[in-house]
């Protein structure tokens, strides 16, 4: 087998940005419950209980992540519990007068509460009777690994009472300073920071991505989004799904691959349940009409590049970066896919990710924010390629900004190091050509 060149390990303490900001806003009075929603293996948990020991003994941490699902009791408690220890606000006396100094607020952390029946109902009734006078400040801070389930229960109850903190999957750029991860290692194992010890032995990190993280965001998650009466399918068309990144399938061809297919009104919604997870989702065609872009071809396209690799390794037998290069096709998959993931994850609210393609014209990625555009072309070949999709895009869609990504324009590497908020803004802030 093939060997893979380990990462360095992680040569200093590493942090996510969003840890700097959770703390930042809990040292301000409460104003806003704060919400930390992500997928599966990010690291919620581990961010959040470091922000918990900067923040001192001011803080209660409980998970809802109990052999049978707690009741809203439960939330209950756990409020009752942070109530009884809000310190009293401390005071100084000086020339005769009393001055209150600010306090710090006291924190209750709930994670895992997208598993408690009900909560945001739960929620609501306790942040809404809170006390707001100086003397008992509280702060909550709620995780959840299900985006649909979070922002469900935030849209039916709390809105206007939260701030959300968005923690996608891990860029190249953390997965290379926490791991020592080179560009290729990025390629093909992705960004789950769980299983990157592994990666040495590629059929070890397969199991473990499937066992640890796969299979519960299925069989957890996306099971409990919505009633599946065909469980089987919705692991099939997820397995299809990442083996198909950075291609585009009709539903039509996609039922013929898979086995009690249902209808294509089934497989999309399935589909939209997997996105809700953050594992695959099914890009939608640009075409400047909302109405045609739905009845389109989806382009699968999976949050992170590990949930394809650790299919194509699966079935292709490949043992890591050197084995991957070997294969062009394969190779030209991947990266397509990082790209394809690192503007899911890095796109700023509003944003817009979809593809185009017009007879045997394609480009393949085209993110927009109303009437501006930015066609992404991706480019993984040692030659250039004729850029004939995007001059045809431009056409089309005379406004449009273009940009290729890897051979003959921006490097893979260098593209991967910046947002695709920050790069939308740059490119479109050019004049047309």
């Amino acid at each position: 087998m093939p060997q893979v060149s380990p990462p360095s390990g992680r040569r200093r303490p590493f942090h996510r940005p969003q840890a700097s900001l959770l703390l930042s806003r809990l040292q301000e009075p409460p104003k806003f419950i704060q919400i930390l929603a992500g997928p599966r293996q990010v690291g919620k948990t581990t961010l959040v209980q470091h922000v918990a020991d900067m923040l001192g003994d001011q803080v209660l941490y409980a998970a809802a992540d109990l052999p049978t699902a707690p009741t809203t009791q439960w939330i209950t408690q756990q409020w009752a519990r942070a109530m009884a220890r809000l310190a009293p606000a401390p005071s100084a006396v000086g020339r005769g007068k009393a001055a209150a100094r600010p306090l710090q607020p006291f924190v209750l952390i709930l994670d895992e509460v997208q598993k408690v029946p009900r909560w945001s109902e739960a929620v609501k009734a306790l942040w809404d009777q809170r006390p707001k006078g100086r003397d008992q400040p509280i702060h909550l801070v709620l995780l959840g690994s299900s985006q649909f389930l979070v922002q469900h229960g935030l849209t039916e109850s709390l809105a206007g009472r939260f701030e959300l903190i968005r923690l996608p999957h891990w860029s190249f750029s953390e997965m290379r300073e926490a791991f020592g991860f080179r560009f290729e290692d990025y390629i093909c194992f992705g960004g789950y920071p769980g299983p990157a010890s592994l990666i040495q032995s590629p059929e070890r990190w397969i199991r473990y991505l499937q066992d640890a993280i796969v299979e519960p965001a299925v069989s957890r998650d996306v099971m409990n989004l919505a009633r599946i009466d065909k469980p089987a399918l919705m692991r099939s068309l997820m397995q299809l799904g990442c083996a198909y990144s950075s291609q585009v399938l009709s539903y039509q061809k996609v039922m013929g691959q898979l086995q009690d297919a249902g209808n294509t009104t089934t497989l999309a919604n399935y589909l939209h349940l997997l996105a809700s997870a953050w594992m695959v989702t099914g890009l939608q065609k640009y075409a400047g009409d909302q109405a045609r872009s739905r009845a389109s071809s989806p382009k699968f396209q999976v949050f992170d590049v590990a949930l394809q690799s650790s299919q194509m390794q699966d079935a292709l037998g490949l043992a890591g970066p050197s084995a991957a290069r070997d294969h062009p096709e394969t190779w030209g998959r991947l990266v397509e896919s990082a790209v394809g993931a690192h503007l899911l994850n890095t796109a700023s609210p509003g944003m817009q990710i979809t593809y185009w393609r017009e007879g045997n014209k394609e480009v393949d990625f085209v993110v927009s924010i109303r009437d501006r555009l930015l066609a992404i072309e991706v480019k993984s070949g040692r030659r250039t390629r004729a850029l004939s999709g995007l001059l045809a895009f431009q056409r089309q869609f005379p406004k449009a900004q273009t940009m290729v990504v890897g051979t003959g324009g921006i490097p893979t590497e260098e593209f991967l190091s910046r947002s695709a908020a920050d790069w939308f803004r740059d490119i479109t802030a050019l004049p047309s050509l």
